[in-house]
């Protein structure tokens, strides 16, 4: 389902795009908001290689899929309307499958790849995009350190049973305590375990059968340590008998 992100007052946003033949090369690109789904794929035919007439394109929040842009006429804005996004291109030509003793194998070397004008990698060069801008490569790993080191010194104050307040983005700040610091199967980096004060939460402190810490349902979540401030958050009070 599609989904409008946050209201903005730019005309364009800053995006990251990704595609599903290589999810470790990714590179920022401007796009402007009024560019319909259509659109945006022509240009992402561009800097992929996908085909823009069966690319499938998925909004990303870091690791959190956030929507499928699957309406061709609607315009990028409605999806997406704030910076710091991902774009990840699905190429569905990876899916189809040919026979190998009536379809003969096209194979370029490593040599004949780079000296061809009008490849992905030459487009990338050109404009020095994704990892041949060095600039902007270095930029980006030096906030991904920056983000790690304060991660770790987040998580190293989320100690077991201390109190909080959880801030998450699009939620209403929330107290409890805290139950769980670590690592969940299947996802990467630490999560903060939390047992709220009121049932605001989406689970019973178990996510895909694997219980972390006990709580009530509706009164557990997991989220990350950047979202969670320890501290003196004693339990509020709501006395609805006062209410008029």
């Amino acid at each position: 389902m599609a989904q409008i992100i946050e209201s903005g007052k730019s005309d364009f946003i800053k995006a990251n795009v990704s595609n599903s033949h290589n999810d470790a090369v990714a590179f920022e690109v401007k796009l402007a908001k009024d560019l319909t789904v259509a659109e945006l794929k022509s240009k992402l035919e561009i800097l992929t290689g996908g085909c823009a007439g069966t690319m499938k394109v998925e909004l990303y929040k870091g690791d959190t899929c956030l929507s499928t842009l699957d309406n061709n006429n609607a315009q990028l804005g409605y999806y997406a309307n704030c910076d710091g996004l991902r774009l990840h291109v699905i190429d569905s030509f990876a899916n189809f499958s040919f026979d190998n003793a009536t379809v003969e194998k096209f194979e370029l070397t490593k040599d004949q790849y780079e000296q061809r004008t009008n490849s992905v990698r030459n487009y990338l060069k050109q404009n020095k995009l994704g990892k041949y801008n060095e600039e902007e490569m270095a930029q980006a790993e030096e906030k991904r350190r920056q983000q790690a080191e304060e991660m770790q010194k987040r998580a190293e104050l989320c100690i077991v049973d201390a109190r909080c307040e959880v801030a998450v983005p699009g939620n209403p700040r929330r107290r409890g305590t805290i139950r769980y610091n670590g690592q969940l199967e299947g996802k990467s980096g630490v999560f903060i375990g939390v047992e709220y004060d009121e049932p605001l939460g989406k689970n019973n402190g178990s996510i895909a059968g694997k219980a972390y810490f006990t709580c009530q349902p509706n009164y557990g979540g997991f989220v990350s340590p950047l979202s969670v401030t320890v501290g003196d958050f004693p339990k509020e009070e709501f006395n609805l008998d006062d209410e008029l």
